[in-house]
C-alpha cells in the first residue's frame, strides 16, 4: 500500500487507514471479538496498511484497550505503525468528563494513553467542535499536550470551515501547534465538504481522512440488499442518511456491476482520487472489508464512470457535525 505525507506535514500515513470503532468489548452490537479483530488488522498489515484510528469514546474506552493490545503484539516497535485518537465526547458521569476544555483535554490524554499501553499518541484529534469552551483554552491545552511528548501531532474533526479556521488562527496567534488533518464527513452520498471544508484543507496543507466513507454500508450493498448488524442498529445511520439517495446507491452497483467488482471497492475509489483526501477511515468487521478496501487502492475509474456517479447526487443539509 502507498504511503504518503499527512496534508503538508512531515507524517507519513499509508493510503488507508484503519478505523477501530467495531473493536471493543462493550458497547456497539456490532463489535467484533479480539481474535476477529485480530485477523482484521492481519489482514490490513499484510497489504502495508499502518494507520490505525480510535477514539476514548468507543465502546466504552475499551476500543483503545483493545486497540493497544493487538497492535503491541502484531508490531515489533512502537514506531513501526501510526496511532490515531481522539478527545471530546463524554467518558463518564460528571460535568467535566465531556469536551475540550482544559481539564478535560489533560484528563483524556492520559486515560487514553493508558488505555492504549503507549507513552505517546502520533495523532491527537479533537472529535468535535465545543462551543462551550474558548478555543484559546483548548489550542494552548493540545499545545501542551504536544510539548509534554504525549503527542507528536494534532488533528480535528467534523465542524464547519469557519469554526476550523478560528482554531487555525488561533494557533497562529499564541505560537501553538496547528491541526495538520480534518477528519470529516465525506462519500458520495453526501458531498457538501466539497465546498465547505475541502477548498480551506486543500488551501492551508492540511489533510483529510473522510469517516464513514461508504456511509455505514449504504454504498457496499445494493438498495434492499440484506442489511447488516449495524444497518439494523446503529442509530446514526437515519439521523444521518434520513433519505439515502437512490439514484447514488444505483449508480455505484451499476458501475461496480459493469466492472464485476463490489460496489464498496468503486465507491472508495472514487473518494481516494480527491485531491483533498489523504486517506479515508475504513471500519471493517470482516477480513473481507479490508480486501476491498485495499482493492480500491488501484481501481482507476474512468471519467465517464465518475460522471455517472457523481450526476445523480442533489445537495443536503450539512450533517454529522
Amino acid at each position: 500500500m502507498e504511503h504518503v505525507r499527512l496534508g503538508s506535514s512531515g507524517l507519513k500515513v499509508s493510503r488507508l487507514c484503519l478505523g477501530m470503532m467495531s473493536f471493543g468489548t462493550s458497547g456497539r452490537e456490532w463489535r467484533v471479538s479480539e481474535d476477529e479483530g485480530n485477523a482484521i488488522i492481519r489482514a490490513y498489515t499484510d497489504a502495508g496498511g499502518t494507520f490505525f484510528d480510535t477514539a476514548d469514546g468507543y465502546n466504552n474506552g475499551t476500543s483503545e484497550e483493545v486497540t493497544g493490545r493487538l497492535l503491541r503484539d502484531l508490531f515489533p516497535r512502537r514506531d513501526d505503525y501510526v496511532l490515531a485518537t481522539k478527545v471530546y465526547f463524554p467518558t463518564g458521569e460528571g460535568p467535566n468528563d465531556r469536551g475540550l476544555s482544559r481539564k478535560h483535554i489533560m484528563d483524556s490524554i492520559d486515560s487514553s494513553l493508558r488505555r492504549l499501553g503507549t507513552d505517546f499518541v502520533d495523532l491527537y484529534q479533537i472529535h468535535r467542535f465545543d462551543h462551550e469552551t474558548p478555543i484559546e483554552e483548548t489550542m494552548e491545552a493540545l499545545n501542551d499536550v504536544v510539548r509534554a511528548g504525549k503527542a507528536r501531532y494534532l488533528g480535528a474533526s467534523s465542524m464547519y470551515a469557519w469554526e476550523f479556521a478560528k482554531a487555525q488562527f488561533t494557533a497562529d496567534l499564541g505560537g501553538w501547534t496547528r491541526f495538520v488533518s480534518m477528519q470529516n464527513h465525506y462519500n458520495l452520498l453526501y458531498r457538501e465538504e466539497e465546498r465547505e471544508m475541502q477548498p480551506f484543507c486543500l488551501d492551508q496543507g492540511v489533510g483529510t481522512l473522510p469517516w464513514s466513507p461508504l456511509a455505514r454500508g449504504l454504498l457496499a450493498r445494493p438498495r434492499g440488499g440484506d442489511a447488516t448488524a449495524r444497518a439494523t442498529t446503529d442509530p446514526l445511520i437515519n439521523t444521518i442518511y434520513p433519505d439515502p439517495n437512490p439514484g447514488v446507491i444505483d449508480a455505484v452497483n451499476e458501475v461496480a456491476a459493469d466492472r464485476g467488482v463490489p460496489p464498496a471497492r468503486v465507491a472508495l475509489a472514487w473518494i481516494l482520487r480527491n485531491p483533498a483526501v489523504t486517506a479515508p477511515i475504513v471500519g471493517a468487521t470482516r477480513r473481507g472489508h479490508v480486501t476491498d478496501a485495499v482493492a480500491a487502492t488501484t481501481l482507476t475509474l474512468t471519467d465517464t464512470e465518475v460522471a455517472r456517479l457523481e450526476a445523480p447526487y442533489a445537495p443536503a443539509p450539512v450533517r454529522g457535525h
